[in-house]
């Protein structure tokens, strides 16, 4: 079930230095741990707004099957990743549509990747939605978001609830030199950092200590690493209506998360 709301609030606070806290998300929009953790980051962002400053760093899971060998989860062609979905279903709670890895495997996750980079060309705002939306499209619809055409309607549907997002510059930029280069940057980052487990976040205080978290951890691993960062106040109980007018989209297992 799909929870939706109308408009998203811009709500301001002014935290101290201190309590300020950066984090840079390692993600690719193909990749199931992600799409799993995504009620502990919806809370997180949710319960810290106005203290966090964050961006994505798109991984570059899935470059072709050519070659690819996971051997962590024993995944060497399409077929094999159908279980690894429904090893996250089962563990997150998450709607996933697995199927799609018998009826229409994407061959790649660079093109979602790179279309990310597109949205994020307009707005970092933008940038979240669409992520979002390709999540969506792939995990609960069964989309195939290694193809122009899916990775083009996904942007047509945030073109629906965002009026000032350009379907027109996103399929332009597609074929960007520029975002090319940014999605190369994304890559070399991983590299750089080392990053072999998506999602893995790397959150930083005003004092440069910084923690990794890797794999898809509950909530309350979240809290005692930004507990090690930051004062943190006793949370309040989330109201449910609340969140929901916050969020656009909710599937019920992200609710409860606040239950």
């Amino acid at each position: 079930m799909e929870v939706k709301r109308k408009t998203r609030r811009s709500e301001k606070q002014s935290p101290s230095p201190a309590d300020l806290l950066e984090i840079i998300y390692y993600t690719d929009p193909l990749c199931c741990w992600s799409w799993a953790f995504e009620p502990q980051w919806r809370r997180l962002l949710y319960e810290f707004k106005g203290k966090i400053k964050y961006r994505y760093c798109m991984g570059g899971l899935l470059p072709s099957w050519d070659n690819y060998n996971d051997s962590l989860n024993s995944v060497s062609r399409p077929i094999q990743m159908g279980p690894v979905w429904m090893h996250a279903k089962q563990l997150s709670g998450m709607p996933f549509e697995q199927n799609i890895w018998m009826a229409d495997p994407p061959s790649s996750s660079y093109p979602a990747c790179i279309a990310v980079k597109c949205a994020a060309l307009q707005s970092a705002h933008f940038e979240d939605i669409y992520l979002r939306k390709l999540r969506e499209a792939v995990m609960m619809s069964g989309e195939n978001i290694s193809k122009r055409n899916v990775i083009i309607n996904v942007a047509e549907r945030l073109a629906t609830v965002e009026k000032q997002f350009s379907v027109g510059k996103f399929e332009n930029d597609l074929q960007n030199d520029e975002v090319m280069d940014l999605f190369r940057k994304d890559l070399q980052e991983v590299k750089y950092h080392n990053i072999s487990r998506f999602p893995s976040l790397v959150i930083r205080n005003a004092k440069n200590k910084a923690i990794l978290i890797s794999g898809y951890r509950p909530y309350s691993i979240l809290i005692d690493a930004i507990k090690q960062l930051i004062t943190v106040e006793e949370t309040k109980k989330i109201d449910a209506s609340e969140y929901t007018d916050y969020w656009r989209f909710l599937t019920e297992r992200e609710l409860e998360e606040i239950a």
